[in-house]
């Protein structure tokens, strides 16, 4: 799945899992460090990342006007398309990584059981794709 992402939309699972954490967010900002514990990544990890996103143009750094020690992923409207876009990939891949081991009575049951966890950004990307707003 990651070696789709990349090749198809320029982006890591990581960065996948921000954009979908930011897009989920409300007004799409996190502060960075919970953004970090979100993603499982430290400090460093989090700032790397989101240096590569910011220069993609699909997060930018906001700064809190109330203390100057904590800083804001937020984003951007190129970073919420992008995750759309590839949004419709990922959730490709998954499909096909579950129909080769489940019969479609089972499928049936686990869409349903899975719909109930998908973010707001996931299920707009796959409701824009086939009419409707729900994932399986």
């Amino acid at each position: 799945m990651n070696a789709t992402l990349i090749s198809e939309h320029g982006l890591t699972l990581n960065d996948y899992d921000v954009l979908v954490q930011l897009a989920d967010a409300p007004g799409r900002v996190l502060r960075r460090v919970d953004l970090a514990d979100r993603v499982v990544l430290s400090a460093s990890g989090i700032t790397r990342l989101l240096e590569g996103l910011e220069r993609a143009g699909y997060v930018c750094k906001r700064s809190c006007d109330a203390d100057a020690r904590v800083t804001y992923a937020m984003l951007t409207d190129a970073g919420y398309e992008k995750l759309l876009e590839a949004s419709k990939t990922h959730h490709g891949d998954i499909e096909r990584l579950f129909t080769e081991h489940f019969s479609d009575e089972e499928l049936e049951t686990l869409g349903g059981l899975l719909n109930r966890l998908v973010c707001p950004a996931a299920r707009a990307a796959a409701g824009a794709e086939t009419g409707s707003a729900a994932v399986a």
